[in-house]
Protein backbone atom coordinates (compact mmCIF):
# COMPACT_ATOMS: atom_id res chain seq x y z
CA UNK A 1 0.00 0.00 0.00
CA UNK A 2 1.23 3.48 -0.83
CA UNK A 3 1.82 6.04 1.90
CA UNK A 4 1.36 9.74 1.12
CA UNK A 5 3.13 12.10 3.48
CA UNK A 6 1.90 15.70 3.51
CA UNK A 7 -1.14 17.82 4.21
CA UNK A 8 -4.23 18.00 2.06
CA UNK A 9 -3.83 21.79 1.82
CA UNK A 10 -0.48 21.40 0.07
CA UNK A 11 0.63 19.77 -3.17
CA UNK A 12 0.07 16.41 -1.47
CA UNK A 13 -3.56 16.93 -2.46
CA UNK A 14 -2.59 16.33 -6.09
CA UNK A 15 -1.17 12.92 -5.23
CA UNK A 16 -4.18 11.99 -3.09
CA UNK A 17 -6.52 13.00 -5.91
CA UNK A 18 -4.58 10.96 -8.44
CA UNK A 19 -4.64 7.91 -6.18
CA UNK A 20 -8.40 8.32 -5.82
CA UNK A 21 -8.86 8.69 -9.59
CA UNK A 22 -6.81 5.54 -10.14
CA UNK A 23 -8.72 3.65 -7.45
CA UNK A 24 -5.56 2.74 -5.55
CA UNK A 25 -5.27 1.99 -1.84
CA UNK A 26 -3.13 4.34 0.23
CA UNK A 27 -2.48 5.55 3.72
CA UNK A 28 -2.32 9.30 4.30
CA UNK A 29 0.02 10.80 6.89
CA UNK A 30 -1.00 14.43 7.43
CA UNK A 31 2.41 15.98 8.06
CA UNK A 32 3.35 19.66 7.86
CA UNK A 33 6.14 20.94 5.60
CA UNK A 34 9.53 21.36 7.27
CA UNK A 35 8.46 19.18 10.22
CA UNK A 36 10.79 16.55 11.62
CA UNK A 37 8.50 13.86 10.24
CA UNK A 38 8.99 15.10 6.67
CA UNK A 39 12.69 15.92 7.00
CA UNK A 40 13.50 12.24 7.47
CA UNK A 41 12.19 11.61 3.93
CA UNK A 42 13.00 14.88 2.17
CA UNK A 43 15.91 17.08 3.31
CA UNK A 44 14.24 20.16 1.77
CA UNK A 45 11.30 19.70 4.12
CA UNK A 46 8.83 19.92 1.24
CA UNK A 47 5.71 17.81 0.85
CA UNK A 48 4.51 15.53 -0.57
CA UNK A 49 6.47 12.35 -0.28
CA UNK A 50 5.19 9.03 -1.58
CA UNK A 51 6.54 5.98 0.21
CA UNK A 52 6.75 2.95 -2.05
CA UNK A 53 7.79 -0.13 -0.09
CA UNK A 54 9.46 2.26 2.36
CA UNK A 55 11.37 4.14 -0.35
CA UNK A 56 10.56 7.85 -0.71
CA UNK A 57 9.69 9.58 -3.96
CA UNK A 58 9.61 13.37 -3.66
CA UNK A 59 7.94 16.09 -5.76
CA UNK A 60 4.24 15.91 -6.61
CA UNK A 61 4.76 15.80 -10.39
CA UNK A 62 7.41 13.07 -10.16
CA UNK A 63 5.09 11.08 -7.90
CA UNK A 64 2.09 11.50 -10.19
CA UNK A 65 4.13 10.58 -13.27
CA UNK A 66 5.35 7.44 -11.49
CA UNK A 67 1.81 6.47 -10.51
CA UNK A 68 0.36 7.21 -13.95
CA UNK A 69 3.06 5.21 -15.72
CA UNK A 70 2.98 2.31 -13.27
CA UNK A 71 -0.80 1.97 -13.28
CA UNK A 72 -1.51 3.07 -16.85
CA UNK A 73 -4.01 5.78 -15.99
CA UNK A 74 -4.37 9.54 -16.45
CA UNK A 75 -1.58 9.51 -19.01
CA UNK A 76 -0.65 8.62 -22.53
CA UNK A 77 1.80 5.79 -23.07
CA UNK A 78 5.47 6.81 -22.61
CA UNK A 79 7.39 7.24 -25.85
CA UNK A 80 4.38 8.40 -27.87
CA UNK A 81 3.77 11.75 -29.50
CA UNK A 82 0.65 12.12 -27.35
CA UNK A 83 2.77 11.67 -24.23
CA UNK A 84 5.28 14.27 -25.42
CA UNK A 85 2.42 16.72 -25.92
CA UNK A 86 1.02 15.83 -22.49
CA UNK A 87 4.44 16.41 -20.91
CA UNK A 88 4.65 19.79 -22.67
CA UNK A 89 1.24 20.71 -21.24
CA UNK A 90 2.36 19.59 -17.77
CA UNK A 91 5.48 21.74 -18.02
CA UNK A 92 3.46 24.75 -19.16
CA UNK A 93 1.13 24.46 -16.16
CA UNK A 94 4.08 24.03 -13.79
CA UNK A 95 6.17 26.85 -15.27
CA UNK A 96 3.47 29.41 -15.97
CA UNK A 97 0.93 28.79 -13.23
CA UNK A 98 2.19 26.68 -10.34
CA UNK A 99 5.53 28.53 -10.19
CA UNK A 100 3.79 31.92 -10.24
CA UNK A 101 1.52 30.93 -7.34
CA UNK A 102 4.51 29.49 -5.46
CA UNK A 103 6.51 32.72 -5.78
CA UNK A 104 3.50 34.69 -4.53
CA UNK A 105 3.12 32.33 -1.56
CA UNK A 106 6.80 32.66 -0.72
CA UNK A 107 6.47 36.45 -0.63
CA UNK A 108 3.28 36.26 1.44
CA UNK A 109 4.04 33.85 4.28
CA UNK A 110 6.94 31.48 3.57
CA UNK A 111 10.02 33.71 3.42
CA UNK A 112 11.17 35.56 6.52
CA UNK A 113 9.37 38.92 6.63
CA UNK A 114 12.52 40.91 5.91
CA UNK A 115 13.07 38.90 2.70
CA UNK A 116 9.54 39.34 1.30
CA UNK A 117 8.86 41.67 -1.61
CA UNK A 118 5.08 42.20 -1.59
CA UNK A 119 5.24 44.33 -4.75
CA UNK A 120 6.06 41.21 -6.78
CA UNK A 121 2.48 39.98 -6.43
CA UNK A 122 0.90 42.41 -8.91
CA UNK A 123 3.08 41.39 -11.88
CA UNK A 124 2.57 37.75 -10.87
CA UNK A 125 -1.20 38.22 -11.00
CA UNK A 126 -0.86 39.77 -14.47
CA UNK A 127 1.28 36.84 -15.61
CA UNK A 128 -1.17 34.32 -14.16
CA UNK A 129 -4.08 35.97 -16.00
CA UNK A 130 -2.19 35.79 -19.28
CA UNK A 131 -1.29 32.15 -18.73
CA UNK A 132 -4.92 31.18 -18.10
CA UNK A 133 -5.89 32.44 -21.53
CA UNK A 134 -3.04 30.55 -23.19
CA UNK A 135 -3.94 27.36 -21.30
CA UNK A 136 -7.63 27.53 -22.12
CA UNK A 137 -6.82 28.26 -25.77
CA UNK A 138 -4.56 25.18 -25.84
CA UNK A 139 -7.15 22.90 -24.22
CA UNK A 140 -8.34 20.30 -26.70
CA UNK A 141 -11.71 19.39 -25.22
CA UNK A 142 -13.36 19.09 -21.85
CA UNK A 143 -9.90 18.23 -20.49
CA UNK A 144 -6.58 19.81 -21.38
CA UNK A 145 -5.52 16.92 -23.61
CA UNK A 146 -8.93 16.16 -25.10
CA UNK A 147 -11.70 13.81 -24.05
CA UNK A 148 -9.83 12.05 -21.23
CA UNK A 149 -8.52 13.49 -17.99
CA UNK A 150 -4.72 13.36 -17.68
CA UNK A 151 -2.07 14.34 -15.17
CA UNK A 152 -1.85 18.04 -16.21
CA UNK A 153 -5.56 18.42 -15.41
CA UNK A 154 -4.85 17.59 -11.77
CA UNK A 155 -2.12 20.22 -11.57
CA UNK A 156 -4.16 22.87 -13.40
CA UNK A 157 -7.30 22.28 -11.31
CA UNK A 158 -5.20 22.45 -8.15
CA UNK A 159 -3.87 25.79 -9.41
CA UNK A 160 -7.46 27.06 -9.79
CA UNK A 161 -8.15 26.28 -6.12
CA UNK A 162 -4.81 27.75 -5.05
CA UNK A 163 -5.47 30.92 -7.06
CA UNK A 164 -8.86 31.35 -5.40
CA UNK A 165 -7.34 31.07 -1.93
CA UNK A 166 -4.55 33.48 -2.95
CA UNK A 167 -7.04 35.97 -4.39
CA UNK A 168 -5.55 35.74 -7.87
CA UNK A 169 -7.84 36.72 -10.74
CA UNK A 170 -9.55 33.85 -12.56
CA UNK A 171 -11.10 33.97 -16.01
CA UNK A 172 -14.63 32.62 -16.29
CA UNK A 173 -13.56 29.64 -18.38
CA UNK A 174 -10.63 28.71 -16.14
CA UNK A 175 -12.83 29.02 -13.03
CA UNK A 176 -15.53 26.84 -14.68
CA UNK A 177 -12.91 24.27 -15.67
CA UNK A 178 -11.65 24.08 -12.08
CA UNK A 179 -15.16 23.90 -10.67
CA UNK A 180 -16.06 21.05 -13.02
CA UNK A 181 -12.99 19.04 -11.98
CA UNK A 182 -13.58 19.82 -8.29
CA UNK A 183 -16.99 18.22 -8.71
CA UNK A 184 -15.46 14.81 -9.45
CA UNK A 185 -16.02 12.14 -6.80
CA UNK A 186 -12.29 11.37 -6.57
CA UNK A 187 -11.54 15.06 -5.94
CA UNK A 188 -14.09 15.19 -3.14
CA UNK A 189 -12.74 12.01 -1.53
CA UNK A 190 -9.19 13.38 -1.63
CA UNK A 191 -10.30 16.73 -0.22
CA UNK A 192 -12.03 15.03 2.69
CA UNK A 193 -8.87 13.07 3.22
Amino acid sequence: MYEVVGGVRARAFRVLWMLEELGLAYRHLDVAPRSEAILKYNPTGKVPVLLVEGEPIIDSTAIMTYLADKHGGLTFRPGTLERARQDAMTQFVLDEMDAVLWVAARHTFILPEEKRVPEVKEPLKWEFERSQKVLMDRAEGPFLMGEEMTLPDIIAAHCVAWAMISKFPLSDDFRAYGKRLAGRDAYKRAANG
